[in-house]
């Protein structure tokens, strides 16, 4: 079972980019994150809306 909620350095090894990135994605608004008791998570499904978007744009 896959968690729902990853890891920034998860989240960057899923998408195949450094975790500075994901921080620059995440203050940018193009991928959705939350905090639990301090900590930034990325849900899973924020990672597929955002490969979906970049798939969308360049259709």
């Amino acid at each position: 079972m896959e968690p729902v909620l990853l890891r920034v350095e998860e989240a960057a090894r899923l998408l195949g980019i450094g975790r500075t990135r994901v921080y620059d994605l995440i203050r940018l608004e193009q991928l959705q994150s939350v905090k639990v008791f301090g900590a930034r998570r990325i849900p899973r499904v924020a990672i597929d809306d955002y490969v979906r978007s970049l798939t969308e744009g360049a259709a």
